[in-house]
């Protein structure tokens, strides 16, 4: 008899994917020095361009728009590369980023002329633009839930302390190096980066489905237009520019194409009526509020040191840096508060303790110098703090509630908007402040100038004071004179500017007491990191 033999079934094979070499720690440290170095880059831009126009012989105008430039090619790339992140992962765009970063900003200050210094000026922006974008998207996918709270608090150090410290760091640079470290700083710490990427972030395949660039591409041209129309708007007098007028209505026009896009052909990767609630709109306007209240320090002190006082940056650096370093203990004890308690509450207590430091420097007069602003500016410091670390975990606890992290359309529409208000709203912000204290200023100028007018007893008392005390450095009584009048117009230019300078303090109080009655619409939150901190 025969029988029929069966080939021994195989069992079934099971596709194990390679465990991962990489370290999600030091991908969490490669983001952060990633933001780091974006944003010192472009603090020490800014606060040493009027060295950088000295060193290289450039006009005002043509060193204006080098920041401009930079942040211009950030802001396309910021918010474009959330959702490339979505598709293609961290690793592949940073790695490239870091590499074309590093370059640019070592060869900037060997550009021959001002044409190839803009274009690596723009390369730059549009390689760091990646850097800031990605980080808390990596960090809240990558640490264990019990951790995210003091992820953020190492964000909130991270930033904050960068930002105080580069009107120092600039200031020893010009007077112990060169103005070449204001670009080679980045070029120094991004290799350390790439090392990081390399071993922390894991590589990704591909995500499905494949979108259509082109809304994106349309929408990020725009906001970068619009972001140099805001940025320049004060110098070139606004509509009265007609560089501002085509940036305007060429942003716009991108803007519109990108709503049309969007109409024609939805991405499948944008998930626009997940942002359609009120808790998201409401804390994405914290950022806003946050940044504006922050001008206090980046714009207004610095402003008035270096116009009234004429401080150097080195010296209004050592009047803004020494507060950095206390940041790194307070950031852990108002995350460990923030586990007990809210994050809401904690972001409205230090809201609120920034605006009663504002209120107190709205009495600024042309005698305050560094050393007045010091033991208020350590009190905002402390309110800087626990706003921001209040403001990213109050935001972080809405994306988990509001299923952000559970499909990748919606924590990259998430993730980009509220990258969007970072970088656009805090534009918006410093255009609206300068605006003011220019408009401020004027006022105040005119106001005074009614009551300084020659014939007037008092002017005329005020103008022999002066000229008696400048008589003996002048060769007549003619010339003493003439002084005389030239120092009562600095008087009244630096009281004019003193005035706006405490208007733009009482203006920051208002919005943050506006910002606090909006708070009172949000929705109670059902989740708590002390929820998160007991999960393993």
């Amino acid at each position: 008899m025969t029988t029929s033999e069966t080939p021994a079934q195989s069992p079934p094979q099971i596709s194990v994917p390679p465990q991962s070499t990489t370290n999600p720690y030091v991908g969490i440290l490669a983001v952060f020095l990633g933001a780091a170095l974006a944003t010192l880059t472009s603090r020490l831009l800014s606060v040493g361009l009027p060295d950088l126009r000295g060193a290289l012989g450039i006009s005002f105008d043509d060193a204006s728009w080098l920041p401009t430039a930079f942040n211009m090619a950030t802001m396309f790339s910021g918010v474009f590369v959330v959702f490339l992140n979505a598709f293609w992962g961290p690793r592949r765009i940073l790695l490239p980023a870091a590499a074309i970063f590093t370059t640019a900003s070592y060869l900037l200050p060997f550009a021959p002329n001002y044409q190839v210094m803009m274009a690596l000026v723009v390369v730059a922006g549009l390689a760091s633009g990646t850097f800031y974008s990605l980080t808390m998207t990596f960090v809240l996918t990558n640490l264990p839930k019990r951790l995210v709270i003091f992820g953020i608090a190492a964000y909130a150090a991270d930033i904050v302390f960068v930002s105080n410290i580069a009107s120092f760091l600039e200031g020893w640079y010009i007077d112990h190096l060169s103005w070449h470290w204001i670009f080679w700083t980045a070029a120094l710490f991004t290799p350390l980066m790439m090392v990081c990427v390399h071993f922390g972030i894991p590589r990704r395949t591909n995500a499905d489905p494949k979108p259509s660039w082109h809304g994106f591409i349309y929408f990020s041209l725009s906001l970068a237009l619009l972001y140099g129309a805001l940025d320049q708007g004060q110098r070139l007098d606004w509509l009265n520019s007609s560089t501002i007028v085509g940036m305007l209505v060429a942003g716009l026009f991108l803007f519109g194409a990108a709503i049309l896009r969007r109409v024609v052909q939805p991405n499948p990767i944008v998930n626009l009526k997940f942002l359609s609630t009120r808790n998201i709109i409401i804390l994405a306007t914290s950022i806003f509020v946050f940044k504006f209240m922050h001008l206090s320090t980046i714009v207004l002190v610095p402003g008035f040191l270096g116009n009234i006082q004429h401080y150097r940056a080195l010296e209004t650096g050592q009047t803004l840096v020494w507060v950095a370093l206390p940041m790194f203990t307070v950031v852990w004890l108002v995350a460990t508060i923030i586990i007990y308690t809210s994050s809401r509450l904690v972001l409205a207590l230090g809201l609120t303790v920034g605006a009663i430091c504002c209120w107190i420097w709205s009495h600024v007069d042309t005698s305050w110098s560094g050393n007045t602003f010091e033991i208020v500016e350590l009190l905002l410091s402390l309110g800087l703090a626990g706003a921001y670390i209040g403001l990213v975990s109050s935001i972080v606890l809405e994306a988990l509630e509001s299923g952000a992290l559970t499909s990748a359309s919606n924590i990259a529409t998430f993730s980009g908007f509220m990258h969007l208000m970072r970088i656009f709203g805090g534009q918006i912000g410093v255009a609206a402040m300068t605006r003011f204290i220019a408009v401020r200023e004027q006022f105040h100028s005119n106001m005074l100038g009614l009551y300084v007018q020659r014939g007037s007893w008092l002017t005329d008392q005020r103008l022999r004071m002066l000229a008696g005390g400048v008589r003996s450095r002048s060769t007549d009584g003619l010339e003493a004179q003439q002084r005389a009048a030239a120092i009562l117009g600095l008087q009244v230019r630096a009281q004019a500017y003193t005035l706006a300078t405490s208007d733009g303090f009482v203006l920051i109080v208002w919005v943050v007491i506006a910002y606090l009655l909006l708070m009172l619409l949000l929705r109670p939150g059902k989740i708590t990191f002390n929820d998160l901190s007991k999960m393993q």
